[in-house]
């Protein structure tokens, strides 16, 4: 019995050196590779730079907070009838070495295409509307918007994606995140919204 949980313990030990050691994340990374240039190149970019603005920017994004989307997407938890295909077979460990394979690409950085809508974006992310009571984007999303391991990357983003998923969190459409988004969204403005959406673009 001792010579069996020996040889156990031997081979828990074993996995994991293997897990943290270099091989083991090259794999990770040759397996994420495979799928992207597979299927998520489609829309999303070889290198998570996105294909058109519909689809969101994945370069640079937090690795813990792609797979969350996969996992929320694959559950249902985050209703979308393309997503949801494209991650039925995946895995946990592929919806991670995924998110870690975009997380260290080269978030693009180019200027909002429009200065005033984002000078008003940039007032109502850093300061709020006192006078509807709506809170500073800044006070959970960070100043510079890189975000946390729980919250994503909203720097760089497409105008038009953050827009979007603005309206749908209003509209109570996207419900796998933060439910405080719901109480916040809900006293921003279609202006508010897409001014946000705007100076985000160009951070």
């Amino acid at each position: 019995m001792r010579h069996a949980m020996r040889g156990l313990q031997g081979l828990l030990t074993l996995v994991a050196s293997l897990a943290l050691s270099p091989c083991w994340a090259q794999a990770d990374e040759a397996r994420a590779k495979k799928i992207v240039s597979g299927v998520c190149f489609v829309c999303h970019g070889a290198e998570g730079e996105s294909a058109s603005e519909v689809f969101p920017r994945l370069a640079g994004q937090h690795a813990e907070y792609i797979a969350k989307q996969l996992d929320n997407f694959k559950s249902g938890k985050r209703k979308s009838t393309a997503m949801a295909d494209m991650v039925t077979k995946l895995t946990p460990d592929e919806m991670l070495a995924l998110g870690k394979y975009f997380e260290k690409q080269a978030a693009p950085v180019e200027p909002a295409k429009d200065a005033a809508l984002a000078a008003v974006g940039r007032y109502i992310y850093h300061n709020g509307n006192k006078f509807s009571g709506l809170a500073a984007c800044a006070s959970c999303h960070g100043a510079q918007a890189l975000g946390t391991v729980s919250l994503p990357r909203l720097a760089g983003q497409y105008a038009a994606y953050t827009e979007t998923q603005l309206k749908q969190f209003h509209q109570r459409e996207r419900t796998n995140d933060n439910a405080v988004m719901h109480a916040i969204v809900s006293k921003m403005t279609a202006l508010e919204m897409a001014a946000v959406a705007e100076y985000l673009s160009g951070k």
